[in-house]
């Protein structure tokens, strides 16, 4: 069976990195963004096993296209098909699985336009979140930013960080929204926040993008400790545009060599 992921985890990053490995950290991204809501603790058997699904997804071992087979999973976890229906209904909710009528579940196939409007519509709300956090300057928000930003440094900086730079700035973007005291909001942005992480994943492939990127964390957290908020706010939209157009090259490059 799947490891339990519990969404009120709190490992730090440096725990996550050096205890735990990318996996265990990637099933925990996932978990913490599909039952954020959530108060108990622990989830049910079919959301560990979305939880798991959605990680092979955004990691890219099940590529876009792949069908998800319900019986060869139900052999896998040792459960019914009962669960893996459910997981699939919860996957397909996250837009991470597509279901078709008498042909099954599929993993959703990534699409020029569909990153295009997810990045637009994360760009306008995240201006509302930068506001928000600059207006209130939360201290503990501040703490968590500067070890975070120290973390996508230091993975800016590798060849290949497997993925890792990308869920580390999902966390941060994500906590950072949770910190607003706006429910609404926080759901809106987390409702869009796995199929996010699997186009930021492909946008901050190259470690050019990502010391980019970490440069634009780096001025932005700057700003808010001095008080700027105006250079905050536009640094906070100029990241999430820029993640979004890199996106679309990256994709729209694979789909010319298709």
């Amino acid at each position: 069976m799947v490891r339990p992921v519990s969404v009120s985890d709190e490992l730090s990053m440096k725990e996550i990195n050096e205890k735990e490995g990318v996996n265990l950290y990637l099933a925990v991204v996932v978990g913490f963004r599909l039952f954020a809501d959530r108060l108990q603790p622990t989830l049910t058997v079919s959301e560990q096993i979305a939880a798991s699904i959605g990680e092979r997804i955004i990691e890219g071992r099940l590529e876009q296209g792949a069908p998800i087979r319900e019986q060869d999973l139900a052999d896998e976890f040792e459960v019914s098909r009962g669960p893996i229906r459910e997981a699939i209904r919860i996957l397909e909710r996250e837009g991470l699985v597509t279901v078709l009528a008498r042909r099954g579940a599929f993993v959703t196939a990534l699409t020029v336009d569909e990153v295009r409007e997810i990045f637009e519509i994360r760009a306008g709300l995240f201006e509302i979140v930068s506001r928000k956090v600059a207006n209130a300057r939360d201290s503990e928000l501040l703490v968590v930013l500067r070890a975070g930003i120290a973390s996508l440094e230091r993975l800016a900086k590798l060849d290949d960080d497997a993925g890792q730079y990308a869920e580390t700035s999902y966390r941060l973007s994500i906590l950072s929204a949770r910190s607003c005291d706006n429910s609404r909001l926080a759901r809106m942005l987390t409702a869009l926040s796995l199929q996010t992480l699997r186009y930021s994943r492909l946008s901050l492939a190259s470690r050019a993008r990502r010391q980019q990127s970490a440069k634009i964390w780096r001025q932005a957290l700057n700003a808010l400790e001095r008080g700027d908020a105006a250079r905050y706010v536009e640094l906070a939209r100029r990241r999430v545009e820029e993640s979004g157009a890199a996106a679309v090259r990256q994709l729209t490059s694979i789909q010319n060599t298709v």
